[in-house]
């Protein structure tokens, strides 16, 4: 179990702190919830402490792993398929996972594909998510603001 003040990280939603634990009566139950207060956007959520395992809830990562993951962001993307479905599937897999590596590709492949304006509409909103995923992560891990994380995604890409 987590307590106030840990730094984790939220597949979907990105990573944040925990600002308290409170408990809720939903739907007639009574649970423990972390309340996580995600800094990319100045978002709250909670999370129900009885599924953090099944719902991929983890630490952020070491400065050493954050490292690791934006070196992957300069590198050469990806193979990946000429249908739009499928390759949103496979990347919301990999979103779903909460491996900041699997994170770091997807931003770096979508960008790319981006700039040259081959993206569906539901490939930009994932392609802002996964990046609202990393940057918050990188925020965290690094004790920087949003512009700053944002300029370091940028400039890595």
């Amino acid at each position: 179990m987590y307590k106030t003040g840990d730094k984790i990280l939220y597949p979907m939603h990105g990573a944040g702190v925990i600002k308290k634990i409170d408990k809720r009566e939903i739907l007639g139950e009574v649970k423990d919830y972390y309340l996580l207060n995600v800094p990319c956007g100045d978002m709250e959520v909670m999370i129900p402490v009885d599924n953090c395992d099944d719902i991929g809830v983890r630490p952020i990562v070491s400065s050493s792993e954050l490292e690791k993951a934006i070196a992957v962001l300069s590198l050469e993307s990806s193979e990946m398929t000429g249908n739009w479905n499928k390759r949103y599937r496979d990347n919301m897999e990999k979103i779903k996972s909460g491996e900041i590596i699997a994170v770091a590709e997807i931003v770096r492949n979508l960008t790319r594909i981006n700039r040259e304006n081959r993206l569906s509409a539901g490939e930009k909103k994932m392609l802002s998510n996964a990046r609202k995923i990393l940057q918050s992560e990188v925020m965290l891990v690094l004790d920087i603001g949003e512009e700053e994380a944002d300029e370091m995604i940028d400039s890595a890409i």
